[in-house]
């Protein structure tokens, strides 16, 4: 190859250089031509020689290359009839492992058909179905097991029988410590004492003027005749009866009794009474942590300052009580808001008296008129097993009255008293001639009255009723209301033979 090709043609021949035309040539010239000419041709020698060196050195790679090449091909030729032999083996396995599958398939199958020819036999000699035979193996372990499971659950019961009730014993007695033993029972005074018997004719005043207009005014029976130096105040309303006995110490104190003074002073005691009331109820409420109950029902509370049930304080039965239902629901794991508040409220149907009824009648009424829990009225409504327990609450309130009315020294009930009332409201019903039976019930709040229809028409009934009752409450004292029920009843009876 030629790298010089516009100076020269061939090495090998003579170098003919067109040289610029000039009249005459320097001779320095002509040298430095000929040195040119002799570093082209040395450049084209070294030229070839390296030319020849890369060319042979491509021959040997590339011959080494065809080598590796060649060996590769050698060992991916092994490899391929490794291969061959691999899959050979594998197509051989297969069809080994495919016969062993229908060998076992066909085993399958007869042994299927000798537990199917097994299972008719058994069912013939048993005389009995698979199903059957299954059930009837079923309902042998179910017995096994309920006899087991019985005797577990009578190993338990037998167990909690043994400890519970020295644990019941354990919680009532720690409830009972809890009474409200720091209290002082405060039963209601109902006597005025004088310093002389002079005052007495004060009070009775000009022709009786002052003691009528007492009695009218307060509502309340003044007594003065029984016992020297005192004088008794008689009225069914305890807080009527207190009224009267405020207003009456202070007219006495301030001496100037006349009936415009009675007014006055006794108009002074209710507002005071009314304070003392709620103030007592808002104590109350307070002592067992009951601080967001309506102010009605906080005046109705403290009415129990002033009203005892068979001689026992009913603040102080409240309190008692209210403290046991809640260490007997803190022990139990019951709710203790709910008894806590049902044990406050359970008797408050005693202090209240615009309607008639049972305590608990009027009580439940009350409650659900300021929309108090359901589960609290239902507490109310059961504490006397008037209907059945439908919560543990109910339960536990009704211990806890049970315990602390039961508790020795809590209540002084005057059995002699008691069998005379019940006489003398049966007395004066039977004193009538249309009445047959009579029945008092409810420990003397109802009376039920039976009369003869052929003596006494529907209307007469009514009447009667009335009757009896203006008579029972000019003639007899008495706690509570007394309901009087008359009945009147025709029955005709046939026998079809």
């Amino acid at each position: 190859m030629s790298l010089f090709p516009s100076i020269f043609k061939n090495s090998s021949s003579p170098i003919v250089t067109k040289l610029p035309s000039s009249p005459n040539p320097a001779p320095r010239e002509e040298s430095k031509l000929e040195e040119i000419q002799a570093k082209a041709r040395e450049i084209i020698l070294e030229a070839k020689d390296e030319a020849l060196k890369i060319k042979d050195q491509a021959i040997k790679d590339v011959e080494k290359r065809l080598g590796e090449i060649k060996d590769q091909s050698l060992v991916l030729a092994e490899k391929q009839k490794q291969l061959v032999q691999e899959r050979e083996k594998v197509d051989l396995e297969k069809d080994q492992l495919s016969k062993e599958v229908e060998k076992i398939n066909t085993q399958k199958n007869q042994l299927e058909t000798e537990s199917e020819s097994l299972k008719t036999k058994l069912e013939k000699l048993a005389g009995m179905s698979q199903e059957e035979a299954r059930q009837l193996l079923l309902n042998q372990v179910r017995k096994d097991s309920q006899a087991q499971m019985a005797k577990i659950i009578k190993d338990v019961q037998d167990e909690a029988k043994e400890t519970a009730e020295d644990k019941a014993r354990q919680i009532i007695v720690d409830s009972m410590q809890l009474g409200a033993t720091d209290y002082v029972a405060e039963y209601t005074i109902s006597t005025v004492e004088l310093q002389s018997e002079d005052i007495k004719a004060k009070v009775i005043g000009k022709d009786g003027r002052n003691i009528k207009a007492f009695e009218n005014k307060s509502g309340v029976d003044i007594d003065m005749d029984e016992t020297p130096g005192i004088i008794r105040l008689s009225c069914f309303d305890s807080v009527r009866r207190e009224i009267a006995r405020v207003a009456l110490v202070h007219l006495i104190k301030d001496g100037r009794i006349q009936p415009a003074r009675i007014e006055e002073y006794l108009a002074k005691a209710r507002q005071d009474i009314n304070r003392i009331i709620f103030q007592e109820g808002e104590k109350l409420c307070h002592a067992v942590g009951v601080y967001t109950l309506p102010h009605d029902l906080i005046s109705y509370l403290g009415k129990f300052k002033f009203r005892t049930s068979y001689g026992q304080n009913m603040i102080s039965h409240t309190l008692e009580e209210t403290r046991i239902g809640m260490k007997l629901a803190s022990e139990t794991k019951a709710d203790l808001d709910t008894v806590r508040l049902a044990c406050l409220l359970h008797d408050i149907g005693k202090v209240v008296d615009e309607a008639e009824g049972s305590h608990v009648e009027l009580g439940v009424k009350l409650l659900k008129k300021y929309n108090l829990p359901s589960k609290v009225v239902d507490c109310v409504a059961q504490h006397h097993e008037d209907e059945p327990f439908t919560s543990v609450e109910s339960v536990l309130v009704y211990i806890a009255d049970a315990i602390s009315g039961a508790r020795p020294g809590a209540r002084n009930e005057n059995y002699d008293e008691y069998i005379k009332r019940i006489s003398s409201l049966e007395s004066i019903a039977k004193s009538y001639p249309e009445v047959d039976e009579v029945y008092a019930i409810q420990a003397g709040r109802e009376l039920r009255i039976i009369v003869n229809n052929t003596k006494a028409s529907d209307d007469r009934c009514i009447v009667l009723a009335g009757e009896i009752k203006n008579k029972i409450q000019d003639s007899l004292t008495y706690p509570g209301n007394v309901k009087i029920i008359v009945i009147r009843e025709t029955r005709t009876v046939e026998i079809a033979k």
